[in-house]
């Protein structure tokens, strides 16, 4: 996103009220909005095979096209749509689900799935993430940053640029930041860090022993990242150049934008990381598109883009719409946006300008203010833990892990849990990421107690069914050594995942207990 030069160029255009059309938000009423976006999406693809097999003509003739458009289609997961459809754009067919033919993926494994996702991007979402991105710049202009401010530079931490080409097919494959960051436009190249260069390499060690060199070199104004790998870079570059902070380097820092994971567990060490007060900004950019971000930055909450090439609707996340392991049931109820309440989590689907349809993002959300359109993400649907009706959802447990580190002051930089049998009945197992001297039956002593303050469902069966808990402390590296040995993907945007089920929890407790018993000899 060129945010220097644009950046001056908006800050004085909004300063001056003279937003462009296509930059601004071009809506009064959301549900309206949605509508509007619907009618567009529908539009574009009714001539498509998917958009014939599903009569969106008809859609579009109908009285009320929304109620229309959910009892004609149905739900998606990501297999669902890649088997039906998707697997023919990737061997180059053209007008599957949108018009033409996908000559980009994001590939996307999330924090539950072994193998790649490939997600079709297209020019029209690549232009609907950028106009998101500009937007988000406008929202900057509303607070007093010196205009000397947007000519610094900007410090993209993502995937590698250097994609991969399906000769066959004529396709090419990669993480979305790679795909967006090598689009940069040449004029750009001058504020864009790490550049070009560093953002092509594949190898993570390599590409951070890259950006820990040229650190010295760069004026960082504003970074973007997940924020463990933000982290984990940051805390090289101190160390390497004898910092007590990154601000002692990079003394215009001014803005953090995040995204990916809950920030709470970081924000002890962000603290120490830097020397001056940063601007803490959260944006939900996922591989299927620009879902929402932070305008207020007073306030942690994120405002759905409901006018920007997505078309949305919510499942309740429940019993009756998913089972026991995260899958969403065959005919799920689902809520049009007049239909949620603030408080509830629910399920993303998506309609986008990309062939997406009605398709389930895997993310959990809840709505805070529903006027407004504020959002919270509260989790995954494959991440949440519920062996005996426990129903603990990932913000359940990144809270109570949060308030643990708090009550004890330490940091824990990384966790996850897993639900495990224990003689007849069932039992918890934590596994902290810790650095620093941690009494463990004290600190899973706290998560459980946090944990039934804030679930009722938990306090009933840990009385009944769930009857232990097991903690073990691990130096955070090991969480990265994981993903990087055994599931080969870390850096970038790689999370690890906060609940472990079935075969990743196998290949956890192996790797475990491999290293336990090599420092042990």
């Amino acid at each position: 996103m060129p945010i220097p030069v644009v950046g001056a160029i908006v800050k004085a255009a909004a300063e001056l009220k003279n937003i462009p059309v296509e930059i601004r938000q071009n809506h009064t009423d959301p549900i309206r909005a949605q509508r509007r976006e619907l009618r567009k999406l529908l539009t574009k693809a009714q001539f498509t095979e998917f958009g014939k097999q599903y009569y969106f003509d008809e859609i579009l003739k109908s009285g009320n096209i929304l109620d229309e458009f959910r009892k004609r289609v149905p739900v998606f997961d990501y297999n669902k749509m890649h088997d039906m459809w998707w697997h023919l754009c990737l061997k180059g067919k053209r007008n599957v689900a949108w018009p033409g033919k996908i000559k980009y993926f994001a590939l996307s494994s999330g924090t539950s799935e072994a193998t790649s996702k490939y997600i079709p991007i297209t020019r029209a979402l690549n232009n609907s993430i950028t106009r998101a991105g500009v937007r988000q710049l406008v929202s900057i202009t509303r607070y007093d940053f010196p205009l000397g401010f947007y000519n610094r530079g900007v410090l993209m931490i993502g995937g590698s640029t250097e994609l991969q080409h399906n000769k066959q097919y004529g396709y090419y494959a990669g993480d979305l930041s790679g795909i967006s960051a090598g689009k940069i436009p040449a004029w750009f190249e001058r504020f864009y860090k790490p550049g070009q260069k560093i953002s092509r390499v594949n190898d993570w060690a390599q590409k951070m022993d890259m950006m820990v060199k040229e650190a010295p070199k760069w004026d960082i104004g504003i970074i973007v990242g997940v924020p463990t790998w933000v982290q984990i870079l940051l805390e090289r570059i101190i160390k390497e150049y004898h910092l007590k902070t990154i601000h002692d380097l990079w003394p215009n820092l001014m803005i953090y934008v995040h995204s990916g994971v809950a920030f709470a567990p970081y924000e002890k060490s962000f603290e120490r990381i830097f020397g001056k007060e940063v601007v803490m900004v959260e944006s939900y950019l996922a591989s299927e598109g620009y879902v929402a971000y932070q305008m207020d930055f007073r306030k942690r909450v994120m405002q759905l883009l409901v006018d920007n090439g997505i078309y949305f609707e919510f499942v309740p996340f429940d019993e009756e719409n998913f089972d026991e392991n995260g899958n969403i049931v065959e005919h799920p109820k689902t809520l049009l946006l007049r239909e949620v309440k603030e408080g509830v989590d629910y399920a993303l689907l998506l309609s986008t300008c990309a062939g997406t349809w009605r398709y389930l993002i895997g993310d959990t959300i809840r709505f805070l203010n529903t006027k407004n359109c504020e959002i919270v993400i509260t989790g995954r649907t494959k991440q949440f833990l519920s062996i005996t009706g426990e129903h603990l959802s990932q913000d359940n447990m990144t809270r109570a892990v949060e308030m643990m580190a708090q009550q004890l002051d330490v940091d824990i930089k990384e966790f996850t849990v897993a639900g495990v049998r224990h003689d007849t009945l069932f039992a918890h197992h934590w596994y902290l990421g810790c650095d620093e001297p941690l009494d463990k039956q004290e600190a899973v002593r706290l998560i459980d107690e946090n944990l039934c303050k804030l679930n009722d469902d938990y306090a009933v069966e840990r009385q009944q069914a769930i009857k232990e808990l097991f903690v073990d402390v691990l130096p955070t590296q090991r969480f990265y050594d994981f993903m990087e040995q055994k599931i080969g993907k870390w850096g970038g945007a790689t999370k690890f995942p906060r609940v472990l089920k079935g075969e990743r929890l196998e290949m956890w407790e192996e790797f475990v207990r491999e290293r336990q018993v090599a420092e042990s000899k």
